[in-house]
């Protein structure tokens, strides 16, 4: 392996240099080393890599496909060594994150313990519901959920979740508690509008069921507004349940329709595609998705 991996760098310079004198300057050996690393090289392949003459030497065509290849994997085996290089690192500096609003009844409880661990690493979070441009803006880590059609990025699932459908008791005494979807016809709903698209948050009623029809009480663009809406007792709503599981436990809030909802949901994390990934960013997206899950 150590030969050919020998072979390999000594076509690879000559192909670069155009001369077994500069490879073997670059390699730190001798050209005439460099030369019969190479011919063992196309001894074992079976193929001439090289058209030599006596002012330069050149690829051949098939010299041409094979350093195309060559090239890529010593720069995996350099990207490699560099990551191996970056996690002897301590990770510092500024480390921004994008994150929607309503995620900071998630990550609030947990990030003490990040930063005690790191604090050199200063963390710099913008809690928007906007749908940043991760590599134009500058950012380091992004957690979205829902589609992610960005092949420039690289995404880990972190902390599953639920959309509940909930009401105040005060609104279910005077309105009564729905059966079934159907029954929402009789009550108000308070709809989430998201900011990029304007588009609404639809109920996640279980595959197949069409949306009821309910008259909107109040539509909004902040989570954090629904739940104080609903919990005013202005109607139902539809929330995710770490936003309303201290609500649930002291009955503010109850959930309806549950057999008739599936709210299944997942955040994922998100960051720029780059060959190497920085300390600050590898122990985020090490230490988020661990600590969320011994959290639930």
């Amino acid at each position: 392996m150590v030969d050919r991996l020998s072979g390999l760098l000594a076509f690879a310079r000559t192909a670069e240099f155009g001369s077994f004198v500069a490879a073997g300057r670059a390699l730190g050996i001798s050209a005439s080393a460099v030369g019969k690393s190479v011919a063992r090289l196309e001894q074992e392949l079976g193929v001439r890599l090289l058209q030599r003459s006596t002012r330069r030497i050149g690829l051949t065509e098939e010299g041409k496909l094979f350093n195309d290849r060559v090239r890529r994997i010593l720069d995996d085996i350099d990207d490699a060594e560099a990551m191996l290089s970056r996690t002897r690192e301590t990770p510092r500096g500024r480390l921004r994150v994008s994150t929607p609003i309503v995620t900071y009844h998630l990550l609030l409880p947990v990030l003490s313990e990040f930063m005690a661990r790191y604090p050199e690493i200063e963390l710099d979070i913008d809690f928007n519901d906007r749908i940043v441009d991760v590599i134009e803006e500058g950012i380091d880590v992004a957690i979205r959920s829902g589609e992610l059609p960005d092949s420039r990025l690289v995404s880990r699932p972190i902390a599953p979740f639920r959309m509940l459908l909930c009401a105040a008791p005060s609104y279910l005494d005077r309105h009564g508690t729905p059966g079934v979807p159907a029954d929402l016809i009789r009550h108000f709903g308070i709809n989430f509008r998201y900011l990029n698209s304007g588009r609404l948050l639809d109920w996640p009623f279980i595959t197949g069921s069409a949306q009821p029809l309910i008259r909107s009480m109040l539509t909004c663009n902040n989570m954090e507004a629904l739940k104080g809406a609903t919990i005013a007792g202005l109607g139902i709503a539809c929330m995710p349940d770490f936003l309303v599981r201290d609500a649930l436990r002291e009955d503010r809030l109850r959930t309806v329709l549950d057999d008739h909802v599936d709210g299944r949901g997942q955040f994922r994390m998100l960051w720029p595609s780059n060959r190497h990934l920085s300390p600050k960013v590898r122990v985020f997206v090490d230490f988020l998705p661990e600590r969320l899950a011994a959290a639930r």
